[in-house]
């Protein structure tokens, strides 16, 4: 038959595929050594009836499978099937053997489901050499078998899915005869020529992982981000982790990427300094010691992604079924899903240096409703990633159609298959387990071929959003067979969303009611989503604040993405505790910038000044706050002219500034003051603080200062008195000395008369004018008027000798 023809994004080369072969093989080597020592676990798939296993003691032995190889034969090949045994009975098994037996084709896709869950026909034996023999099987004792067959003698006919039984033949002492005691039933895809028209398959190859960074950093220029646990993250990006596995595994494989840029940006965080909380608080802290092996992973992606397809979802992969059922109530909510549709871009290019498609949406487990799509799309997305067991087929359509379809309002649903995608839950660390899974797959994957084969369809293929390392193993086996099979080639998500979609296909979005309740029981509640606006208003009331606002708001924004992911399913105490977190460090750093308690004031006499202190334990400067001085008793203190005052306020980082602020007081008493911190915009920032203002208007010490002022003023003005009654003195003394001899001679006798000694009348006589002569003759009497020289004046008094203190000078 005619290969199909290529398509963009869907032709692997052959040295690609030749690789794939080659990496699977040896990938596989040293798991399935280490699942070989495993102890033996019955399948889920080989349940019986109660009542054919008391018939047929098919449960008699256990039989488990550890390798089927090739999975997918062709002509010439030779099957190998490995496995172990087990005597589950109370009796020792003898003559047994461990045989293929190969029933007919199946028909349909459910036939398959039917098949897996219970099927009593085994089909006829190859037998002959084809068997592994057991001489004696005692009870409890495990053993391991063996059996290469040709496929040629297998006796398959056209091409399809065959069940494929692997039976224990034996007898025991209570039924001496040959019996099936033991079966494990799997299936056998068989094409051998390329298909006609071969399926576009495109498998999805997520790598996500749960939070593991908080929003603190360090107060330092580059902010070391802190961890809130790196052992975890570091395991899984360790040789044998999860992480490490997926990419492995799928860097050898035809997938798109389907990548959490929060995982990309914690790895890069991880690559340099960085520092881990202990015992879950940042008060302390440990250096980070796994710088070398998230480099080594990091790099290898950059490698492995480069000219493939990658696919971004929002920042931390939200949960949008939560955000639709619950956080649309809550306002605001929707703007975070927008936030981390935007980031995620720039996140993915600055580490990967590659441009990622953020046009998907992928809810969980592909479950969607009207409020579910409504939601993931109002970021931006136009295609929502959904599951058939969500979107149903409700038309009479043979076959399964193409993943793409419309579903209104310029939006496509990209349907991947349930089947498929679930194929590998579950311990895939069993071999058993393991094995029957991939022979599942690889049956589903013909089937759905064959259904219509000469209608080529694309199938999608969306796995669980964190596989294990296990699973992942067991991924990578069965897409590398189904890529080097002849029915199928490989895709990228953007050629199947552009895929004409199939006309009878269900397009109807399904009711609200059909959402699975063990699903919503799972969702984030209404309060998770209004405890993280409040944490956005306070973070929006803080930043306006900040200097460098980028040092708070990018962390912080990116914290309450985290707080909204997927990965917090299950995980309610844990989530809870995390929004509380990155809340209460939140309003720790609000609180560095708050004002100082005050104590009571006394204001003494009409005004003063009143100091208020901003104090900023922030690293960085704050501005653009204002600060406002209230009085509630406005009649009896006022601020400044009025009821309150208000100054801007500028702190540098780590410092303290005092605002003084003038009142005035109009009567005695106490009164109420306020100071409160403001946003420019008006916004109350902070915690008040109130204090008292006593006021004391007239106090004895301002009566003492009035009383002192007062005295002053009297002692100036009989100073001034004094000195006017002196220069009329002297005046007058200077005229007298001006007249004729006789009058003075007159006046000396007229003292005389009056009683004066003859000393002071000889002195007068012999008109001496000399200082003492003066002095004694103003001595004599009252009614001389002998003139003075100011300076000997006595214009204080004389035990005041000290000059005199400051306010206390009058101007003459």
């Amino acid at each position: 038959m005619a290969e199909a023809a290529d398509f963009q994004g869907t032709s692997p080369s052959p040295a690609r595929r030749w690789l794939r072969r080659t990496g699977a093989l040896l990938a596989g080597a040293p798991l399935l050594a280490g699942i070989l020592q495993l102890p033996t676990s019955m399948p889920s798939y080989a349940s019986e009836p109660k009542a054919a296993a008391e018939a047929t003691g098919s449960r008699t032995v256990g039989v488990s499978l550890n390798s089927l190889s090739p999975s997918v034969p062709s002509d010439g090949d030779t099957l190998t099937v490995t496995g172990r045994i087990v005597n589950k009975g109370k009796q020792a098994v003898t003559a047994a053997h461990v045989g293929l037996r190969v029933g007919p084709t199946l028909e349909g896709r459910s036939a398959i489901d039917d098949a897996a869950k219970s099927n009593p026909y085994a089909g006829t034996e190859v037998g002959g050499k084809y068997v592994a023999e057991f001489a004696k099987l005692a009870p409890g004792i495990s053993q391991s078998f063996s059996i290469s067959v040709p496929v040629d003698k297998l006796d398959l006919g056209s091409d399809g899915v065959y069940q494929l039984g692997v039976t224990l033949t034996g007898r025991t002492s209570a039924a001496p005869y040959e019996q099936i005691l033991g079966i494990e039933r799997t299936f056998l895809p068989w094409q051998p020529e390329a298909a006609g028209t071969k399926s576009r398959t495109t498998y999805l190859w997520p790598l996500i992982s749960a939070s593991h960074m908080t929003a603190e950093t360090g107060s330092n220029e580059q902010q070391t981000p802190i961890f809130a646990d790196d052992d975890a993250l570091a395991a899984e990006l360790s040789p044998g982790g999860r992480l490490e596995r997926l990419l492995s595994l799928g860097k050898d494989l035809d997938i798109t990427w389907v990548v959490d840029p929060d995982l990309l940006a914690s790895v890069d965080a991880m690559t340099r300094s960085y520092r881990v909380q202990v015992n879950g608080s940042s008060r302390t802290t440990t250096a980070g010691t796994h710088q070398a092996v998230a480099n080594k992973w990091l790099s290898e992606l950059e490698a492995a992604v480069e000219g493939e397809e990658v696919v971004a979802l929002p920042f931390a992969d939200p949960d949008l079924a939560s955000l639709a059922h619950s956080g649309t109530a809550v306002t605001g909510s929707l703007s975070h899903l927008k936030d981390a549709t935007t980031v995620a871009a720039t996140t993915v290019e600055s580490i990967l240096h590659v441009t990622p498609d953020t046009d998907y949406a992928w809810p969980v487990n592909g479950a969607i409703d009207p409020s579910i799509v409504k939601v993931a799309t109002s970021a931006g997305a136009d295609t929502v990633l959904t599951r058939s067991d969500s979107l149903r087929e409700t038309g009479a359509l043979p076959y399964t159609p193409s993943a793409a379809r419309p579903i209104g309002g310029g939006t496509t649903a990209v349907v991947a298959d349930a089947r498929l995608s679930t194929a590998f839950q579950g311990d895939m660390t069993v071999a058993d387990n393991s094995t029957l899974a991939v022979q599942r797959f690889l049956a589903q994957s013909l089937m759905l071929n064959h259904q219509a084969p000469d209608r080529q369809r694309s199938i999608v293929i969306a796995p669980q959003r964190m596989p294990s390392a296990g699973q992942a193993q067991t991924m990578a086996a069965a897409l590398t067979a189904l890529q080097d099979g002849n029915w199928s080639q490989s895709a990228e998500l953007s050629a199947a969303t552009r895929a004409k979609p199939d006309a009878g296909a269900t397009t109807r979005v399904p009711s609200a009611s059909s959402y699975p309740s063990s699903l919503r029981k799972q969702e984030l509640p209404r309060g998770a989503f209004e405890q993280i606006q409040r944490t956005q208003k306070e973070l929006d009331s803080f930043q306006v604040i900040l200097s460098d606002k980028s040092r708070v708001v990018t962390p912080f924004g990116r914290a309450m993405d985290r707080s909204m992911s997927t990965s917090w399913r299950g995980r309610a105490a844990e989530a809870s505790a995390y929004r509380t977190g990155v809340e209460r460090y939140l309003v720790g750093l609000t609180e560095s910038v708050a004002l100082i308690d005050k104590s009571e004031a006394k204001l003494s006499g009409r005004s003063a000044t009143i100091p208020i202190t901003v104090q900023n334990n922030l690293v960085q400067g704050v501005d653009h706050l204002v600060l406002r001085l209230t009085s509630e008793q406005p009649s009896r203190l006022s601020i400044g002219d009025g009821v309150f005052e208000e100054q801007r306020v500028t702190v540098s980082g780590g410092h303290s500034q005092s605002v003084k602020f003038t009142t005035n007081a109009h009567a005695n008493g106490r009164a109420a003051v306020v100071a409160q911190l403001y946003t420019q915009d008006g916004r109350a920032y902070g915690t008040a603080v109130t204090f008292d203002v006593k006021v004391t208007e007239i106090t004895p010490t301002v009566m003492l200062v009035i009383a002192g002022g007062v005295l002053l003023l009297v002692l100036a003005g009989f100073r001034m008195y004094t000195q006017r009654k002196r220069e009329a003195a002297r005046q007058a003394a200077q005229g007298a000395e001006n007249t004729p001899a006789d009058g003075g001679e007159a006046e000396i006798a007229a003292g005389a008369e009056n009683g004066d000694s003859a000393e002071n009348a000889a002195a007068a006589e012999s008109g001496d004018d000399t200082e003492s002569g003066r002095v004694a003759a103003s001595a004599s009497g009252p009614e001389a008027h002998v003139p003075e020289h100011a300076s000997d004046s006595p214009d204080t008094a004389p035990e005041i000798t000290d000059p005199s203190g400051t306010g206390e000078r009058v101007d003459r």
